[in-house]
């Protein structure tokens, strides 16, 4: 599985200057089962802190032939004991229902706003030609429908609109500061936001609301990366076809990752938008989960033939490698990406 690395050939497909020597790859994410069940190591049991765990993390990515390896630490805002549950996330657990909340809230420094002990350990063990894809985990919209529900969200914009307005200017203080820090780290060579707008149909609130609320928080952000030297990818799930303008246009963001066949499948995104952003990723997970070595094989070829021609591409899922994706499966996707790549 081993090739020459270079991230500048990565750096090739953000910056959109000429066709890189070989197709780069690139995942948001991979669950610690996914990893686990790669390396055939306790990893999905292992905690940050305990001895080899961030070897095993690089190694993983580097055995599959990666020129990167991604990561993102949380910002250190505290939740509430149980926060992240499926059915009780939103609005049993929520921090904010007033003002008072808000003000009596413990945030952090806005010069400590992410741990970045994580990103100095990946940074140790990053061979010559591979850097970090890394950011602040969790957007500013994510992180306002945590601490005010979703459901809570949306009435606290009618009915609280000076809290809303408070918590979406911390937020994007502390993505823009803990962003601002791991720019400037040596090992970084591009900067990433996770930030899930919206679903199948529609965004969560609406394209005026984010204008007003989320995508300035973007555009400093996406200033201070290339104030670094350094490209800006945004991922985010759902469909945001009456906003990508804003997002390319205002935002100048550098890259757009998570792309679902039933909302807009990335050859047509990049039919669409390829000449001003570059896609990443974009197989159906679903796809490699079930179907037959045969299938994905085929599948990942008319990929690349459809999103690669010009080089502004990189080979990935549509959206990350989770615990339930076959480990044989997804290597298929990456032998062909190896093989029909370069």
């Amino acid at each position: 599985m081993r090739r020459d690395r270079d991230f500048s050939e990565f750096l090739k497909i953000l910056r959109r200057e000429g066709k890189p020597r070989y197709l780069p790859f690139f995942e948001l994410l991979a669950s610690p089962g996914f990893i686990a069940r790669r390396t055939n190591t306790p990893f999905d049991k292992m905690r940050w802190t305990d001895d080899g765990y961030w070897q095993i993390y690089v190694d993983f990515w580097l055995g599959m032939g990666y020129d990167n390896v991604p990561f993102e630490a949380p910002l250190r805002c505290p939740l509430p004991a149980g926060h992240g549950g499926t059915t009780e996330e939103s609005e049993a657990r929520v921090v904010f229902r007033s003002l008072e909340d808000y003000e009596k809230y413990a945030w952090p420094d806005e010069n400590n706003a992410v741990d970045l002990a994580p990103y100095e350990a990946i940074a140790k063990l990053l061979p010559p030609g591979v850097k970090m894809i890394a950011g602040v985990g969790g957007g500013p919209y994510e992180w306002a429908a945590r601490m005010l529900g979703t459901v809570g969200l949306a009435y606290a914009l009618a009915d609280e609109p000076t809290l809303v307005e408070l918590v979406f200017e911390r937020l994007g203080k502390l993505h823009l500061s803990g962003l601002k820090q791991i720019a400037a780290m040596d090992g970084v060579g591009a900067l990433r936001q996770g930030d899930d707008l919206g679903f199948k149909t529609s965004t969560f609130i609406s394209p005026a609301q984010l204008r007003h609320y989320v995508f300035p928080i973007y555009t400093r952000m996406v200033e201070a990366s290339h104030a670094a030297g350094k490209p800006f990818i945004l991922h985010s799930c759902g469909n945001l076809s009456k906003v990508y303008d804003d997002l390319i246009d205002t935002c100048h963001i550098d890259a757009k990752h998570s792309f679902e066949e039933t909302i807009t499948p990335v050859e047509d995104f990049k039919a669409q938008y390829g000449k001003r952003v570059t896609p990443l990723g974009g197989l159906d997970v679903d796809l490699i989960c079930r179907g037959t070595p045969e299938e994905i094989r085929a599948y990942t070829r008319d990929k690349i033939a459809k999103c690669f021609d010009d080089g502004y591409w990189a080979l990935g899922t549509g959206n990350s490698l989770t615990n339930y994706m076959p480990v044989e499966n997804y290597m298929i996707v990456i032998e062909e990406g190896l093989t029909v790549g370069n």
